[in-house]
């Protein structure tokens, strides 16, 4: 019955132009909607708030943009998987897997998807347990979002959309550039051909897992910088973080299996510059209000949306534990952010640390 319920979708999809679907009423996934429309492809924009989705509807107005007439929205998830054939899962890494596990039943093979969510997904183990010294994380517990979709659905042809993407600066028409990694050259090919615009250049990679290791890791990086801008520090500190930074993540990375190069383009350090030293950053201004004095729960519920590098500073301190690293800046972070660590202690630690090479991964 399923082989041929999917011949007949499949003969559908061939003779009809299909819509491109983005779920996600964030600010990244309203500006990649945005960016579609303005190519003139015709989007279905996915909430689950049904008030919001009439809200925008009657307005066209979101993020602060007029909303294209080519954007059309639905809370409907299955019109999502219905008319669209590409769809651009954009949510935050707490509710991938469970905005996947209503998708996914309604998905065939021949549905691509490009996800733009930069975190980490967790399997077999409680969010709240990575707080506990005693908890034992292992790799099989830590998904990238593209395990997350393979393991929710019957999709085999994904990819990953990262780059320095900060959402205000796409929203509002200015330039940048972006990658879009996966092992299949189709998948990197269709989604150039949708995105690529005067405005947004899109890079490819068949380097999927390190690009989104490189999207996820450089959100923590961008709270420690931010939290340096908060205490009054300048930019020779700031650089040396995000330098050191960036050797934590490749060390990670081999850890996972990844080369250097993967951490070392436009969704590599690039991205990492961008999170790091803007005020447009939600990474970064949770680490500058952190650094001001601010409350670590204060900050959380006051932020309209969520600081992905939170969330992925208490995975990755576990991943590093398991993997038996040496990563001072992640643990230094961790004690900060989740127990209360002095700042100046924490700062006079990392100027003070052993570093004996300044290029190790190469």
């Amino acid at each position: 019955m399923r082989r041929s319920g999917f011949a007949l979708k499949t003969k559908k999809y061939l003779n009809k132009e299909k819509k491109i679907g983005v779920i996600g009423t964030g600010s990244f996934g309203t500006a990649i909607a945005n960016l579609l429309a303005l190519n003139g492809v015709d989007t279905l924009l996915f909430s689950r708030q049904s008030a919001l989705v009439q809200k925008i509807t009657e307005s066209r107005q979101h993020h602060g943009i007029t909303i294209s007439d080519h954007i059309q929205l639905t809370n409907d998830i299955a019109q999502v998987a219905r008319e669209c054939d590409l769809i651009f899962p954009i949510v935050p890494s707490s509710g991938f897997r469970g905005m996947m596990q209503s998708l996914g039943p309604l998905l065939y093979p021949y549905h691509i998807l490009i996800h733009g969510t930069k975190g980490f997904g967790l399997k077999d183990i409680q969010e709240e347990a990575l707080l506990f010294n005693e908890t034992k994380l292992t790799r099989d517990n830590v998904c990238t979002m593209s395990e997350v979709i393979r393991q929710e659905s019957v999709v085999v042809r994904i990819g990953c959309l990262a780059g320095p993407n900060l959402s205000s600066e796409i929203l509002g028409g200015q330039p940048t550039a972006t990658v879009i990694a996966s092992p299949f050259t189709e998948v990197i090919k269709r989604g150039r051909k949708l995105l690529n615009s005067r405005q947004f250049h899109v890079f490819g990679s068949h380097e999927m897992l390190g690009i989104e290791l490189a999207g996820a890791l450089k959100n923590i990086i961008a709270i420690g910088s931010g939290i340096l801008g908060g205490m009054g520090m300048g930019k020779n500190i700031q650089a040396m973080l995000i330098t050191r930074g960036l050797t934590e993540m490749i060390h990670i990375g081999k850890a996972m299996g990844i080369e250097a190069k993967a951490f070392l383009g436009t969704a590599g350090i690039g991205d990492l510059i961008a999170t790091s030293t803007s005020k447009d950053s939600r990474n970064y201004t949770f680490g500058m209000r952190l650094g001001k004095g601010e409350e670590v729960d204060s900050i959380l519920d006051s932020m309209l949306e969520s600081a992905e590098g939170v969330r992925t500073l208490k995975i990755a301190r576990q991943l590093s534990k398991y993997y038996k690293l040496h990563v001072p800046i992640v643990e230094m972070l961790y004690n900060v952010v989740f127990e209360g660590f002095d700042k100046e202690r924490a700062l006079h630690y990392l100027m003070k640390y052993p570093y004996a090479v300044d290029v190790d991964f190469m």
